[in-house]
């Protein structure tokens, strides 16, 4: 389910007259058995309200007096949201024979045409307030003071979030919390501003339009519902956005090592973070260590545990990286398989997480995994997979992906292996001379070339993977000397350094004056910069061993953090 929160206006939207009927007071209680949540925000002062709805335990909370109160109806606890307006204001309006007119806890609230003398009377004593109307009454308030700021709260108390909101209303103070949330509702009866601005208009009005949306939400209709403004943008095609839908969507990033992945990846996470959406990266390899914005779990001597993990997301503005470097690679699919099933459960509850973002899907969930508890991407949200190889990858896994991006320079072949695992046919690639990813939606015959937008910050990842983490076998480097006698694995930059300093002369030189570790760390790790200072290094000729060693050491050094022990090209080395 995409929504578990609906979030109701009061007069005009659920009320009639001030009256609920009983059909709406029934799809209320439908919702809440299902485990959806249920705010009610409202206009009205909160005693108003009680006096003629009898029903405020069906809500979760209740926002009152246009988001400056939250009511808990059933501990029968009340939060003032703001500080009210001084008392100066209500006396002025009543001497000047305003009436009706309401003082709040935190809002003044009256009828037109009385907003001039409101108007008037905020001017002569220099307050700082605001005045918001809606079907006549005039309501006056702290600035910032709306049904958004209210719904905030509320979503805070309940530790849920903004993304998992359906809102509905009627009027021209509702426009503010129905954007705030995931999809905003209009009742059939609703102003026509608002019809014209909000996400889905309802064929019925007030209660009954409530209980179409009811009943909607439970029928999983909502959840196809496009809402267009919260498209996350992938890229550019022939002069129009690319956008992917922020739920359901099964996303594999695919292709060679260093072709581009990452920045896909960096480019999308960028934009679901800073929207708000929480996201999950489970990283086997350390690759989002120093992601920033996201709390990292884990690190290259501690795995975190699966309760801790779910502890933090159980806020939903913490996105969170699940470092697994410190763990052995075989043991990797065993903890996925314990967290998989943890994360759509704490969905199920709280509506979020809202992406899981699984790297190197190919070690988590290899081909030999049978079952992937995930029937489909919604279980988790949304959920992007990246990976080099996948063919390698569980074909249950495969099968939960519906859109597939290709980068590097053989997309086609990319695609096609893609194609192969899931026993299709590759699909027919629409190229572009500007495109430099291909997107494939797996429903169509056909995929096209785009051009990525990039994030606006470049990360640099890798760097504590291939400094100190444990990196796969096909990315190691082997020392194995002229006559191929050895075979020492260096599994990271560290271990590297490490067994440079103790292999043979003959075995050094050999790999050095074959351009070998160049190639590698241009085609293993990716960093064409760094290749191209290890090679000029190669090609120097009357390089001792000794100095060669000492001067890739240091190149190294420069651009990665090793591990804070002395070797011997330390000058503050010394023997013990």
């Amino acid at each position: 389910m995409r929504y578990n929160v609906l979030a109701c206006d009061y007069d005009g939207t659920l009320a009639r007259h001030g009256q609920v009927d009983e059909e709406t007071i029934e799809a209320l209680e439908r919702l809440s058995r299902a485990g959806v949540k249920l705010l009610l925000v409202t206009g009205r002062e909160l005693d108003d309200l009680l006096s003629v709805f009898p029903h405020p335990a069906l809500f979760d909370l209740v926002v009152a007096e246009n988001g400056g109160l939250l009511y808990d109806p059933r501990q029968r606890t009340c939060d003032v949201l703001a500080a009210p307006p001084p008392a100066e204001l209500a006396d002025r309006l009543r001497a000047e024979g305003v009436e009706p007119l309401g003082v709040g806890q935190v809002l003044v609230a009256t009828r037109e045409p009385y907003d001039v003398q409101v108007l008037a009377a905020i001017r002569d004593l220099g307050l700082e307030l605001q005045v918001i109307y809606n079907k006549g009454a005039v309501m006056v308030l702290p600035p910032g003071v709306n049904k958004a700021s209210g719904l905030a709260a509320a979503l805070d108390r309940l530790s849920l979030s903004p993304h998992s909101v359906v809102a509905v209303g009627d009027g021209e103070n509702d426009h503010a919390f129905l954007t705030a949330a995931e999809l905003g509702a209009a009742v059939a009866n609703a102003l026509p501003a608002l019809k014209d601005a909000c996400d889905l208009c309802l064929a019925r009005e007030a209660g009954s339009g409530v209980a179409e949306l009811a009943g909607m939400l439970l029928g999983g209709e909502l959840d196809a519902v496009e809402v267009p403004r919260h498209g996350v943008l992938l890229g550019h095609a022939d002069g129009q956005d690319v956008r992917l839908p922020p739920y359901g969507a099964g996303l594999l990033v695919a292709g060679p090592s260093g072709s581009g992945k990452s920045t896909v990846t960096t480019a999308l996470l960028e934009r679901l973070v800073g929207d708000g959406y929480q996201c999950v990266i489970v990283d086997p390899e350390g690759d989002y260590a120093e992601y920033p914005g996201v709390t990292v779990l884990g690190d290259p001597d501690r795995v975190p545990g699966v309760d801790e993990v779910l502890r933090v997301l159980e806020q939903p503005g913490h996105s969170v990286v699940v470092n697994l470097i410190g763990q052995q690679l075989r043991d990797r699919p065993e903890y996925f398989a314990e967290l998989l099933p943890r994360l759509t459960g704490l969905r199920a509850t709280l509506g979020h997480p809202h992406w899981l973002i699984i790297d190197e899907a190919h070690h988590l969930m290899p081909a030999e995994v049978r079952q992937v508890p995930v029937h489909e991407a919604g279980d988790v949200g949304s959920l992007l997979m990246i990976t080099v190889h996948p063919e390698a990858m569980s074909p249950s896994a495969l099968r939960l992906v519906n859109s597939t991006i290709a980068v590097g320079k053989e997309p086609e072949a990319t695609l096609a292996a893609f194609a192969g695992a899931l026993g299709q046919e590759p699909p027919e690639l629409l190229t572009s001379q500007d495109g430099d990813i291909a997107l494939w939606h797996t429903d169509d015959d056909t995929a096209r070339q785009l051009c990525l937008a990039p994030a606006r910050v470049q990360r640099t990842r890798h760097r504590r993977k291939y400094a100190a983490g444990t990196m796969a076998k096909d990315k190691s480097f082997y020392f194995t000397g002229p006559e191929e006698r050895l075979r020492l694995r260096a599994r990271n930059l560290h271990t590297f350094v490490e067994l440079a300093e103790g292999v043979d002369d003959d075995t050094w030189l050999h790999h050095l004056r074959q351009g070998d570790y160049s190639g590698w760390i241009r085609d293993k790790l990716g960093d064409a910069e760094l290749a191209g200072e290890v090679e000029a290094v190669e090609r120097e000729d009357g390089l001792s061993p000794e100095e060669s060693r000492r001067r890739l050491a240091d190149l190294i050094g420069e651009r990665y953090t090793l591990p804070a022990e002395p070797t011997d090209h330390d000058p503050d080395h010394k023997d013990r």
